[in-house]
């Protein structure tokens, strides 16, 4: 079973920036789209950028011009660069492959991101 492993959440200030990574257990990591996704308190689970196995990226309209998603593929880790955070990305960030909007494995555990204001 693939494992997904989130890491490099954190508390920051407004206009502050983190960089969160995601390491996962498999084999056919460099050929597949990974997304990460948040789920800020008492909301859905929205999905916030995707890149795929040819290095294609992709933006929700609310972090566009503010987050790079990117990868290693020596690593089988993804990365998102979080700049210019505000207050509404408060949030449990996420990793997953992303399949036709969705995504296809069981969840890791999250990692915490806050920006106070």
């Amino acid at each position: 079973q693939v494992q997904l492993v989130e890491s490099g959440g954190g508390l920051v200030q407004a206009g502050g920036s983190l960089r969160l990574s995601c390491a996962a257990s498999t084999s056919v990591f460099s050929i597949i789209t990974m997304a990460w996704y948040r789920q800020a308190p008492g909301k859905q689970r929205e999905l916030v950028a995707w890149i795929t196995g040819g290095g294609s990226t992709n933006y929700a309209d609310s972090v566009k011009g503010r987050f790079t998603i990117s990868r290693d593929n020596a690593k089988n880790t993804v990365y998102l660069q979080m700049n210019s955070l505000k207050p509404g990305d408060t949030a449990v960030y996420y990793c997953n492959r992303e399949v036709a909007g969705s995504p296809l494995w069981p969840w890791g555990q999250g990692t915490q991101v806050t920006v106070s204001s």
